[in-house]
């Protein structure tokens, strides 16, 4: 029991040793983002960008970014913008929130028809 208990302080300890050494990267705000959207159905997919606060529509999907940020001194670096996603006729978004451009599947779009994912951040 007591090896257990030594072995669990072990682990605790690492890991708030490993989270508090982690790096915290400073980021910088773009002007908007660029973003593909796929329609599955007709297999159409267009490379758009919105400057932040614009929205635009997309069949039946209307897509708004409200902010889009990379990390400082690398535009070209891992961009993550704040999306929300309604569709024509549906009071709430079918998506609202951060994605990520390297890893769209961490937080994806869930929609039978559309696609949307993030590129990276316009920075004029």
């Amino acid at each position: 029991m007591t090896v257990m208990r030594s072995a669990l302080a072990a682990c605790i300890l690492a890991l708030s040793a490993s989270a508090v050494s982690a790096q915290q990267v400073e980021t910088a705000e773009g002007s908007g983002a660029e973003m593909r959207v796929l329609d599955k159905l007709t297999g159409q997919v267009q490379d758009v960008t919105l400057a932040a606060g614009d929205s635009r529509r997309f069949g039946r999907i209307e897509v708004d970014v409200r902010n889009c940020r990379y990390p400082s001194g690398d535009p070209a670096g891992d961009a993550f913008a704040f999306l929300t996603v309604r569709e024509t006729g549906i009071a709430d978004p079918v998506y609202r929130g951060w994605m990520i451009a390297t890893a769209p599947a961490l937080n994806p779009m869930d929609h039978p028809r559309y696609d949307v994912w993030v590129l990276r951040c316009t920075t004029s």
